[in-house]
């Protein structure tokens, strides 16, 4: 093995999802072109690489890098010139000569033992001095971790992640337990965090081997939608996954249940398990539940039948039975479910609910789980409302060193009536959180759509609150005459009966274009979204007018290729337009853009009219955003989520997002889309489900085109079976009301 000592001069090709890199070297004799995995390297390093010749029949002689070491400079013109190459933020070519100026050789000795000194410099000041001083250590430390973790197999972006968590100390902490890796911040799957520790040198029946196995299954039920696991079903999965005996097993149970980190029930001869978090939020949230609908409420002055009729007279309408009962209803009780397909009059209702709490002066809020759902709800209402996070004021707390909810038990809303859309979307560890924050002498109203799909997170909770008969639900079923003159709204009925819908019906909105082959279906979506819709529709569809669900990610009408396709067709690479390129995919300056995991750290300020108005923190599976602006220099694709909600993403935290041309099924909940294209082939069979169908076509405002198969579009309607999730909230309710009745409470 040879080794070589010089400075990178060209980066040919950086492969930033990997690191694979082709870059020349210079040292004191020659020119090398260098070939191999080298993290974050940039134009101006000193690098020592250690590795062997290789010829490659189509580029020549290359040098194959097995290992390297970065070098720092120590030269005052190749100080300069390495700290005037962008490496470190906040630095540019006129700041980097102002500093090297000043300290000459001991540059990298002030920056890292020293950094007070820099804000001394006329120029720069406190603020950009601690900003190019924490760069640089950053930058140091960073270089050590990411070559401690190259030596594991760790790609360099999922390395950047590692150390945003833990930091200088990730390869101690690594060394004590790697199975940290499997935290939901990370995203390492066990199997991936298992190689690394039996690289380590962990024992196959390491202790904290079988616990993390044990709370990774139980993790990955949860984000399946489950609050718990039967346990047998759990030890079942977890040995598949660990190929040790259950007695070590068993063990290790006893253990995580004494510490705490997971809770037991019996129940009808069946051992549940949960995660700690799950089962307090359940617990918690059927208390809160049931408290809300029993508290004595202050009573509404207004006589609501004869407000009722005077408003019916002033707007010109007619409320049918069950809206009126819907309005007495949230006067009389705690708590109330509003449930009802599109077109049956949710909307009005609430506005009814409104007028009357409004009259009264009472304190009201408007929220609900997505920032697009809020914002339909404050255009239909002309009422504020705000994501459930905003409203419960989700932030960084000073007082507890981290992320959280302001709003809580000792910080109560100050509301007299809250009204939650889209409920159908709320998980149990949100739901949780919006009860502890609800005062007793409010009325919580949850309004949703039963027939869509459940949350992605864990729970079922609408459906759950529902089925428990412990608060009260009023259905709305009746389609009103303006909305039966649209064929979604009748279409969506139809199929969530069972029955095929009207296709094509002339001057509608809702049709069906025949294809039984996956190439042409294709070619009609592009053609529809790019050209013949747009035109027809006067709409723009890069403003994301027009949205393409399909129903599965992979295949030729998948999301994935669906995205791709649609992107190189409406923002293809040209001059001028800035983009950046990321493992497989590539984002450019106006790309339509989601974020597929939960972010609650990261900062986003609020826009008006081009001015920040305020800030908040977290970003979450499915919103969608636009790319504003992409800085090589400072690694930042600025992106407007919901049209207000700015946020910096750095290069690192990239594979959170995804191109939205397209999008599926199940992250569109929440989201409304004046046109929807739908593909109806190569679709998996345990996607082929009414109410995915029914969730997809619900989110269209004015037109829904399918694309493909009527056998594939018969099969969807015709299965009904819905994916049983383990959930215990309906239970929990029915056993406190019970209880409550067994003591003489009514």
């Amino acid at each position: 093995m040879e080794q070589y000592e010089g400075d990178i001069v060209d980066v040919i090709y950086y492969n930033e999802e990997n690191g694979y890199t082709v870059a020349v070297l210079e040292t004191q004799n020659d020119y090398i072109t260098l070939v191999g995995t080298i993290p974050n390297i940039k134009e101006e390093e000193h690098i020592v690489v250690e590795g062997d010749w290789t010829f490659n029949p189509k580029f020549g002689k290359q040098f194959t890098v097995a290992s390297h070491t970065f070098v720092l400079p120590e030269k005052v013109d190749d100080i300069l010139r390495y700290l005037s190459s962008g490496i470190i933020k906040g630095v540019g070519e006129a700041t980097a000569k102002r500093i090297v100026d000043e300290f000459k050789e001991e540059t990298f000795v002030i920056l890292q033992y020293h950094p007070e000194k820099i804000q001394e410099i006329d120029g720069i000041g406190k603020k950009r001095g601690e900003t190019i001083a924490q760069s640089f250590q950053e930058h140091q430390a960073s270089r050590e971790v990411m070559i401690f973790l190259q030596k594991y197999g760790i790609r360099p972006n999922m390395g950047v992640k590692i150390y945003k968590r833990f930091g200088a100390k990730t390869a101690n902490l690594l060394k004590e337990n790697p199975y940290m890796l499997c935290s939901e911040r990370i995203g390492i799957g066990f199997k991936r965090a298992d190689d690394i520790a039996f690289k380590m040198g962990i024992e196959k029946h390491a202790p904290y081997r079988i616990s993390a196995a044990l709370l990774y299954t139980l993790g990955n039920a949860s984000s399946n939608g489950n609050t718990y696991l039967p346990k047998e079903m759990w030890i079942e999965q977890t040995e598949g996954i660990l190929g040790i005996p259950i007695g070590e097993i068993e063990d290790i149970i006893r253990d995580l249940l004494f510490n705490g980190q997971i809770k037991s029930e019996i129940e009808e001869g069946i051992e549940k398990i949960y995660s700690s978090s799950n089962y307090i939020a359940e617990v918690e949230a059927a208390h809160h539940i049931f408290e809300l609908q029993n508290a004595k409420k202050d009573d509404i002055e207004i006589d609501v039948v004869k407000y009722l009729d005077e408003v019916e007279a002033k707007e010109g309408i007619k409320l049918a039975d069950k809206q009126v009962e819907a309005v007495k209803t949230s006067v009389e009780t705690g708590m109330m479910i509003l449930t009802g397909g599109p077109g049956t009059g949710k909307t009005t209702t609430i506005k009814s609910i409104l007028s009357i709490f409004a009259a009264d002066n009472r304190e009201i809020l408007l929220c609900a789980p997505t920032g697009r759902a809020a914002k339909r709800m404050n255009e239909t209402t002309g009422y504020e409302a705000k994501t459930i996070h905003r409203l419960l004021e989700y932030g960084f707390s000073e007082e507890v060193g981290e992320m959280n909810f302001n709003r809580n038990e000792e910080n109560l809303l100050e509301a007299d009536l809250i009204i939650i859309d889209e409920a159908s979307m709320i998980d149990i560890q949100l739901m949780g959180y919006f009860l502890k924050a609800v005062p007793k002498h409010a009325r919580v109203i949850l309004v949703g759509d039963i027939d869509q799909l459940p949350s992605v997170g864990p729970g079922n909770v609408l459906k759950d609150i529902i089925n428990s008969n412990c608060v009260k639900v009023i259905r709305l079923d009746e389609i009103f005459r303006q909305a039966q003159e649209s064929m979604i709204v009748v279409n969506a009925h139809k199929i969530n009966k069972g029955e095929f819908p009207l296709l094509n019906e002339k001057e509608k909105d809702f049709f069906f274009i025949s294809s039984i082959r996956e190439e042409k279906a294709l070619n009609e979506i592009v053609s529809l979204y790019t050209k013949r819709l747009p035109k027809f529709l006067g709409l723009n569809s890069a403003e994301g007018n027009i949205q393409i669900l399909s129903p599965s990610k992979k295949g030729l009408l998948g999301v994935n290729n669906l995205n791709d396709v649609i992107q190189r067709t409406v923002n293809p690479q040209r001059e001028g337009v800035k983009e950046k390129k990321f493992g497989e995919s590539t984002f450019r300056v106006g790309d339509r853009v989601m974020q597929i995991r939960n972010n609650y750290d990261i900062k986003w300020e609020l826009i008006k009219e081009g001015f920040a108005i305020g800030q908040g923190s977290g970003i979450f599976n499915g919103d969608l955003g636009k790319i504003e602006s992409i800085n090589e220099a400072s690694h930042i694709i600025e992106i407007l989520f919901d049209e207000e909600k700015r946020v910096k993403y750095e290069f690192s935290d990239l594979e959170d997002l995804k191109l939205a041309y397209a999008s599926t099924v199940h992250k569109s909940q929440g989201s409304e889309f004046p046109v929807i294209i739908m593909p109806m082939l190569g679709i998996p069979m345990q996607l082929l489900s009414r109410n995915l169908l029914y969730t997809g076509i619900t989110r269209a405002q004015k037109l829904v085109v399918i694309v493909g198969s009527e056998n594939i579009l018969k099969r969807m309607i015709s299965n009904d079976r819905v994916l049983k999730r383990h959930t215990s909230l309906k239970n929990r309710l029915v056993q406190i009301m019970e209880m409550y009745k067994e003591n003489g409470f009514s």
